[in-house]
């Protein structure tokens, strides 16, 4: 990643960003009560090798997190004074992450039936930021100012570490995001996401292409066009080429994020690129699947960032994007695995979608459990902050390296993804190991 000081010019061009998504949804829950409506749900072997459908996917190690399992046995519900916790996620307006804090909020409710911690309940309090810099900024001096939130646990925006990342460090209020889109989000103090993110993204997909398949002509696409936001990709492909010493063969970007992707994909084509790490949103990558059937590149492999892996672009696009490949965060969230079975039940069971975002959510929400009950003595801000910088390496099946925060000035902990393939409609795991990139 290019250094701190230069990441923080992008914040003028996140005030684009939020007229794009990389997940669908709605929710209108902004006080951390259960709404009746749920949001919808949206959001490596070498090329030829059989990959193992969802469903009969060999299953890995059967533990469920420790840190995510029923807490020991308390007869009452938590009826003490509340810990309250904040959540500033994106809504309502044009990009949506309604997943992340309805499934963070069902792990602590979850928590709170079972005796809480040491009788107090979490208290998970969650503002919409409309999409809106405005909007992320006054919900983070509500959340931070007046309702006096010790953390804030599995938010999910696409700007609101740019615009509360200062502010946050200024007042001492550490967060566990539970999905981070901005740069800032993985270039602050005092957030650490649980995700791979874009850019890591961006890497990791080379990095699979290149060392995992071994591939030699590996090229990329870039469709996320948001002119500040370059030095951030600039940075993943950097980073790609330094950890490999490799060049990559074709490197191309759209003029606008309205742009049909084609022209590009020909070009990909014509430069002899074996695959091609191509990024975007919900529109790309229907594009992007429709383009290999209708223009027969599917003798390329295409892999996409996490945006394109929802059940809404398998069930659209159909057979007309076999092929497609995406990166998976997390456990893939379509796989049978019973490293999920405790995430599955809890979403089933409180109505959350099943997505990658929920995943972000769950995980967010189940590490900060495990940093409270480290602390002993008074919780507080200061002692939460504490117990989440002291935080021990958390390791758990869902996630493909251990989930950290310590007291470094950056935090990116997930640095590895698992890849999924298109193929008749459904989401395949094409490799039941994950992909790392090295330290």
């Amino acid at each position: 990643m290019k250094n701190r000081s230069k990441m923080l010019a992008l914040l003028a061009a996140l005030l684009t960003v939020a007229l794009v998504s990389s997940a669908c949804g709605n929710d209108d829950d902004d006080t951390g009560a259960t709404t009746a409506e749920q949001p919808t749900a949206v959001a490596a072997n070498a090329p030829g090798a059989t990959a193992t459908p969802a469903a009969t996917q060999a299953p890995a190690a059967p533990e469920t997190p420790a840190a995510a399992a029923t807490p020991p046995d308390a007869p009452e519900e938590a009826t003490g004074e509340p810990i309250k916790v904040g959540n500033v996620s994106s809504l309502t307006g044009g990009a949506l992450f309604p997943e992340a804090s309805v499934a963070a909020k069902a792990v602590f409710d979850r928590v709170n039936a079972a005796g809480g911690i040491n009788g107090r309940p979490v208290h998970l309090i969650i503002e919409d930021d409309a999409g809106t810099p405005e909007g992320a900024a006054t919900a983070g001096r509500k959340l931070v100012e007046q309702d006096d939130v010790v953390a804030m646990v599995g938010s999910a925006s696409t700007l609101e570490c740019a615009v509360n990342s200062a502010f946050y460090a200024d007042k001492g209020v550490y967060s566990i995001q539970g999905t981070g889109v901005d740069p800032l989000c993985f270039l602050s103090s005092n957030i650490s996401p649980v995700n791979t993110g874009p850019y890591a993204g961006i890497t990791v997909s080379l990095y699979y292409a290149s060392e995992t398949l071994g591939l030699e002509d590996v090229c990329n696409v870039n469709l996320f066009v948001i002119p500040d936001l370059a030095p951030a990709f600039d940075a993943a492909v950097e980073r790609w080429e330094a950890l490999t010493g490799k060049s990559l063969t074709l490197r191309v970007g759209a003029a606008t994020l309205e742009d049909d992707p084609t022209p590009l994909m020909l070009q990909a084509r014509d430069a002899g690129c074996d695959a091609v790490v191509i990024d975007g949103v919900e529109p790309h990558a229907l594009a992007v699947g429709r383009a290999i059937e209708s223009q027969g590149l599917s003798d390329i492999i295409w892999i996409g960032l996490t945006s394109y892996y929802t059940d809404s672009i398998a069930s659209q696009l159909g057979s007309a994007g076999n092929g497609l490949r995406a990166n998976s965060e997390f456990e893939p969230y379509g796989s049978d695995s019973p490293v999920l079975d405790d995430w599955r039940s809890l979403m089933t069971d409180t109505g959350v979608p099943l997505t990658s975002f929920a995943q972000g959510g769950y995980i967010a929400a189940t590490i900060f459990l495990e940093a409270l009950r480290g602390i002993d003595g008074e919780i507080t801000r200061e002692s939460v902050a504490e117990a989440m910088r002291t935080l021990a390496p958390y390791e758990t099946p869902l996630l493909g390296t251990p989930y950290t925060f310590g007291p470094g000035e950056t935090h990116a902990p997930n640095q590895a993804s698992k890849f999924v393939e298109l193929r008749d409609g459904e989401w395949v795991t094409v490799a039941d190991d994950w992909v790392v990139l090295p330290g």
